[in-house]
């Protein structure tokens, strides 16, 4: 009798995994330190094209003017260290194309320069300012990845600081618990750009030595009712599917309208392949009809 070793079917489809196989090529181990990431997390951006960017009450926010009732309020991602306001240009973009909403981009402070809970802060203070540029229209709160940790953050916020009331909250692949021990944590820790040791590293610059990452992570919050509805938009093969899923089942067995959105055969970071990956850009769709879908 003669054996083979066959290989596991690989569950990104082909074409998420020649884009997942590209970006993670060009990006680095967290060893190489934060000016290499931020660096890579800029590289071949283009031309960003201009739009309007104002201060939140000393919060820089980059405008994106829609017609419609609705104002989301975007966090961008990129574990509180990289990115910014141009890389995640493209997605606010989109979102304010396909759904007619004003959407608020905020260039919060980054860590480890600023480090918990300035980001968070940040969020809170374009949210209210916000609120007032636009009264009387519907707000969301929305964020990808760590921005998707803001939103979620800065939601109970709201709620327990009699913040402005919100409509929504959309959380893109959000990073909500820092413990990082869900299956597919495991499952999917290499090998699918966005890696476990990414995440870790991230956690440990965004609160420090010394530092509480429980208070940073919404997803431990001991009480998640009285939320606004909310989407969860999720990469089937991401280390934070699981803690996404579980934010989702917490939600629900509270009272609060939760929905998922969970794309398979997609990475971390799957967003950004509009364009080349029609699962992103259903991802936007299904993302810009919920929000349009969204009642006072």
């Amino acid at each position: 009798m003669t054996t083979t070793d066959a290989r596991p079917a690989d569950p990104l489809t082909p074409a998420a995994r020649a884009l997942c196989d590209a970006m993670s090529a060009a990006f680095p181990h967290p060893e190489a330190g934060v000016a290499a990431l931020r660096a890579a997390a800029r590289a071949h951006l283009g031309d960003v094209p201009p739009t309007p960017t104002v201060s939140a009450n000393g919060v820089p926010v980059r405008l994106y003017e829609g017609r419609e009732e609705l104002v989301v309020v975007f966090a961008h991602g990129g574990g509180w260290v990289l990115c910014d306001l141009d890389t995640h240009d493209r997605t606010c973009r989109a979102l304010a194309a396909r759904t007619g909403a004003t959407v608020v981009s905020v260039d919060y402070r980054r860590a480890p320069e600023h480090r918990f809970p300035a980001a968070e802060d940040d969020v809170c203070t374009a949210l209210g300012w916000a609120a007032g540029r636009y009264p009387g229209r519907a707000l969301v709160l929305a964020g990808d990845s760590s921005g998707g940790n803001l939103a979620a953050a800065a939601a109970l916020r709201a709620r327990d600081g009699g913040g402005p009331p919100l409509v929504g909250q959309l959380l893109v692949h959000p990073a909500l618990d820092h413990r990082l021990e869900g299956r597919s944590a495991h499952d999917f820790a290499e090998g699918h750009f966005h890696t476990t040791a990414h995440m870790r590293w991230y956690w440990q610059q965004y609160t420090g030595p010394g530092g509480d990452p429980a208070a940073a992570s919404p997803g431990l919050t001991p009480d998640v009712s009285r939320l606004p509805p909310t989407l969860l938009v999720l990469a089937d093969c991401d280390p934070l599917r699981d803690e996404g899923l579980a934010y989702a089942r917490r939600l629900s067995a509270a009272g609060v309208r939760a929905e998922v959105h969970l794309h398979t055969g997609m990475f971390h970071g799957f967003l950004g392949g509009a364009g080349v990956l029609p699962e992103a850009d259903a991802a936007l769709d299904g993302a810009a009809s919920w929000l349009r879908a969204l009642r006072p």
